[in-house]
């Protein structure tokens, strides 16, 4: 296998996905394998069925190591669900003015690392900014002179109960031998949002399936993140008990309404499931869609009021996940509701370049980069 090819797992709340992946040109991946399988997924920061997740990561690693021999090492993203953010801000102080090197960067994160407990382990940091002895705030202050820096870090802390059960479901496959953790909020933080817009603060929201998460960017790290246990199967759950229709019924109708059209009060919805014709009033169907859409906005705004840094009232959300294009006009709803603007982010990569792949891309994206900073 071509010695550059990475692996990642991308864990997500209703199905797992393994790519293997490199780099291609202009910022597009070449995508050596893919597969992909449904679970039970998680929810309050709990695997909801072990058996389903470990058999879901047996499916899509077995497949994988079969079409890619000699791979050794995988990446494995964790969700927000399982995830603790750590701020801390660290001062190092030079006896006399000197050039910053990379070493004095080194020293004062490791100054500013919090200790890992039974509960919490660091999987991976981030330098949100630092500040010169002038008071200069920047991104990269290598080369820079003065008698002190100043830095303000994020430590991203993984559940241990949420490692034990990864190295369970790996524990099959003795040949991977290296498996490592990224932050999935983080790598989509770094991979989605231009560094431009994190220089200042950005809001990015990842509608998933069952979780989603609400994070606040700012440099090449996060401020805030919260991951709230609703996404777009709560939706089709909430149309399926209203309406009294079975959830695939449900699933099929909010797929198929558009937020956005004139109502038209005649119109139905038609869908065959298991031998029998559900018609139901598309405006009856809309209306409910709405009501859940508000639920999820209202567990964004608790997110957004939970923050304490910088104000946000004119921020944009950055929005992405598989919850953004399954209902048409969802966005358009978001903005209204939360009276925000919207911008639906997705990966820029030819026939991938849809909401539902940019946390898999994301990770394949600091994978990458992480494997050439190690050679």
């Amino acid at each position: 296998m071509r010695s550059s090819y990475v692996a990642v797992l991308d864990i997500r709340s209703a199905d797992i996905t393994a790519v293997v992946g490199d780099r291609g040109v202009n910022s597009t991946f070449i995508i050596k394998s893919k597969y992909t399988a449904k679970y039970d997924g998680y929810a309050e920061g709990d695997l909801l069925d072990l058996n389903s997740f470990k058999s879901a990561i047996s499916n899509v690693v077995s497949r994988t190591l079969a079409s890619n021999k000699g791979l050794k090492a995988i990446y494995i993203g964790v969700p927000g669900e399982f995830l603790k953010l750590i701020n801390t801000d660290e001062i190092l102080s030079f006896e006399s003015v000197k050039k910053i090197t990379p070493q004095d960067l080194k020293e004062l994160r490791q100054m500013a690392t919090p200790a890992s407990t039974d509960k919490w382990v660091e999987i991976r940091h981030g330098a949100l900014y630092y500040v010169l002895s002038d008071k200069r705030k920047v991104i990269n202050p290598v080369g820079a002179t003065g008698d002190s820096l100043k830095g303000r870090f994020c430590f991203y802390m993984c559940s241990s109960a949420f490692i034990a059960c990864v190295q369970e479901a790996i524990k099959p496959f003795p040949q991977l031998t290296d498996v490592r953790l990224i932050p999935s909020v983080h790598a989509e933080a770094m991979y989605l949002i231009e560094p431009e817009k994190r220089d200042d603060v950005a809001v990015l929201v990842d509608l998933g399936y069952i979780s989603s998460s609400y994070s606040v960017i700012c440099g090449n790290g996060i401020l805030y993140t919260e991951s709230f246990s609703l996404g777009i199967g709560h939706v089709a759950f909430y149309v399926s008990d209203e309406l009294d229709i079975p959830f695939e019924v449900a699933s099929s109708f909010i797929s198929t309404v558009n937020l956005n059209a004139r109502e038209n009060y005649g119109s139905e919805e038609e869908c065959l499931y298991d031998g029998k014709l559900y018609q139901v009033s598309t405006y009856d169907i809309c209306e409910k869609v709405r009501y859940a859409l508000d639920i999820i906005c209202s567990s964004i705004d608790e997110c957004a009021d939970s923050f304490r840094g910088a104000n946000l009232s004119l921020k944009p959300i950055c929005i992405t996940g598989e919850g953004v294009k399954t209902i048409r006009g969802a966005a358009d709803h978001l903005a209204a509701r939360l009276e925000k603007g919207i911008e639906v982010v997705s990966p820029k990569v030819p026939y991938y370049d849809k909401p539902q792949y940019s946390s898999v891309f994301s990770l394949l994206n600091m994978a990458l980069d992480d494997a050439k900073a190690t050679k």
